[in-house]
């Protein structure tokens, strides 16, 4: 099994028995079992377990004993950051698996289970963008250009969300007025008003990168101005 304790992974509900819950979890090009037990659901009294799955539905799990054939998971341990991962990693495989059937026709879906054999789609496919040299030898140099231009063509045109939740407060007579003004200096990002205090500032972008610098810079900008003007400024750490 190549599974291991601590994984992070994405499943299919199956069924519901009683207090546990069972799934399917893909493996290469097969899929096995994993159960998780009413504790591991969510924190806290659940007083009706199809609040937080039902089958069919699509949930991130964490592995936490593997005893034999048997896979024990929580879905309650998995943090947000996880789940964004694992929900894109799914994604991508499958808009990989999509590339693969339109540009092989009938041929598409045999080589995605060769693939999966081995490894996912997903790994495979990023490897053959620094080292094509398997993925030739697979399905030919022309086919395999093409799926690499596809595969580039999509990454430049996908745009990245970044999000940062701030809090900011002062207890200036011109609290408002203060606020106000530190952040109606910046015009590059989107800022949001959640509650008392707190705001989302949140950008998007074709370059990760280059986002990420712009969203820091401002943050650090924001700061600055912030102790200036005598206001507590923070990051929300998630």
């Amino acid at each position: 099994m190549a599974f291991e304790e601590g994984d992070v992974v994405f499943c299919t509900v199956d069924r519901i028995v009683g207090t546990n819950v069972f799934v399917k979890i893909s493996e290469k090009d097969k899929e096995v079992e994993g159960c998780i037990v009413m504790s591991e659901i969510a924190p806290g009294r659940i007083r009706n377990i199809r609040d937080y799955v039902v089958p069919k539905k699509k949930i991130v799990c964490k592995v936490l004993r593997i005893s034999g054939d048997r896979i024990d998971l929580s879905l309650r341990r998995v943090t947000q950051k996880e789940q964004k991962e694992v929900k894109e990693i799914y994604n991508q495989e499958k808009s990989y698996e999509s590339i693969l059937k339109s540009v092989l026709g009938e041929r598409g879906q045999g080589i995605i289970e060769v693939i999966s054999k081995n490894s996912r789609i997903y790994d495979f496919l990023n490897e053959a963008k620094e080292n094509p040299k398997n993925l030739e030898e697979l399905i030919g140099k022309g086919d395999a250009k093409k799926i690499l231009d596809i595969m580039n063509a999509q990454q430049k045109n996908r745009k990245v969300v970044l999000k940062k939740e701030i809090l900011l407060t002062t207890t200036d007579p011109d609290g408002i007025g203060i606020i106000k003004k530190l952040l109606g200096k910046i015009k590059e990002i989107e800022v949001k008003y959640i509650s008392a205090g707190k705001y989302v500032l949140k950008t998007e972008s074709n370059d990760a990168k280059k986002a990420d610098h712009q969203l820091r810079d401002i943050l650090i900008e924001i700061e600055k101005d912030a102790k200036k003007a005598g206001a507590e400024f923070s990051i929300v750490k998630k």
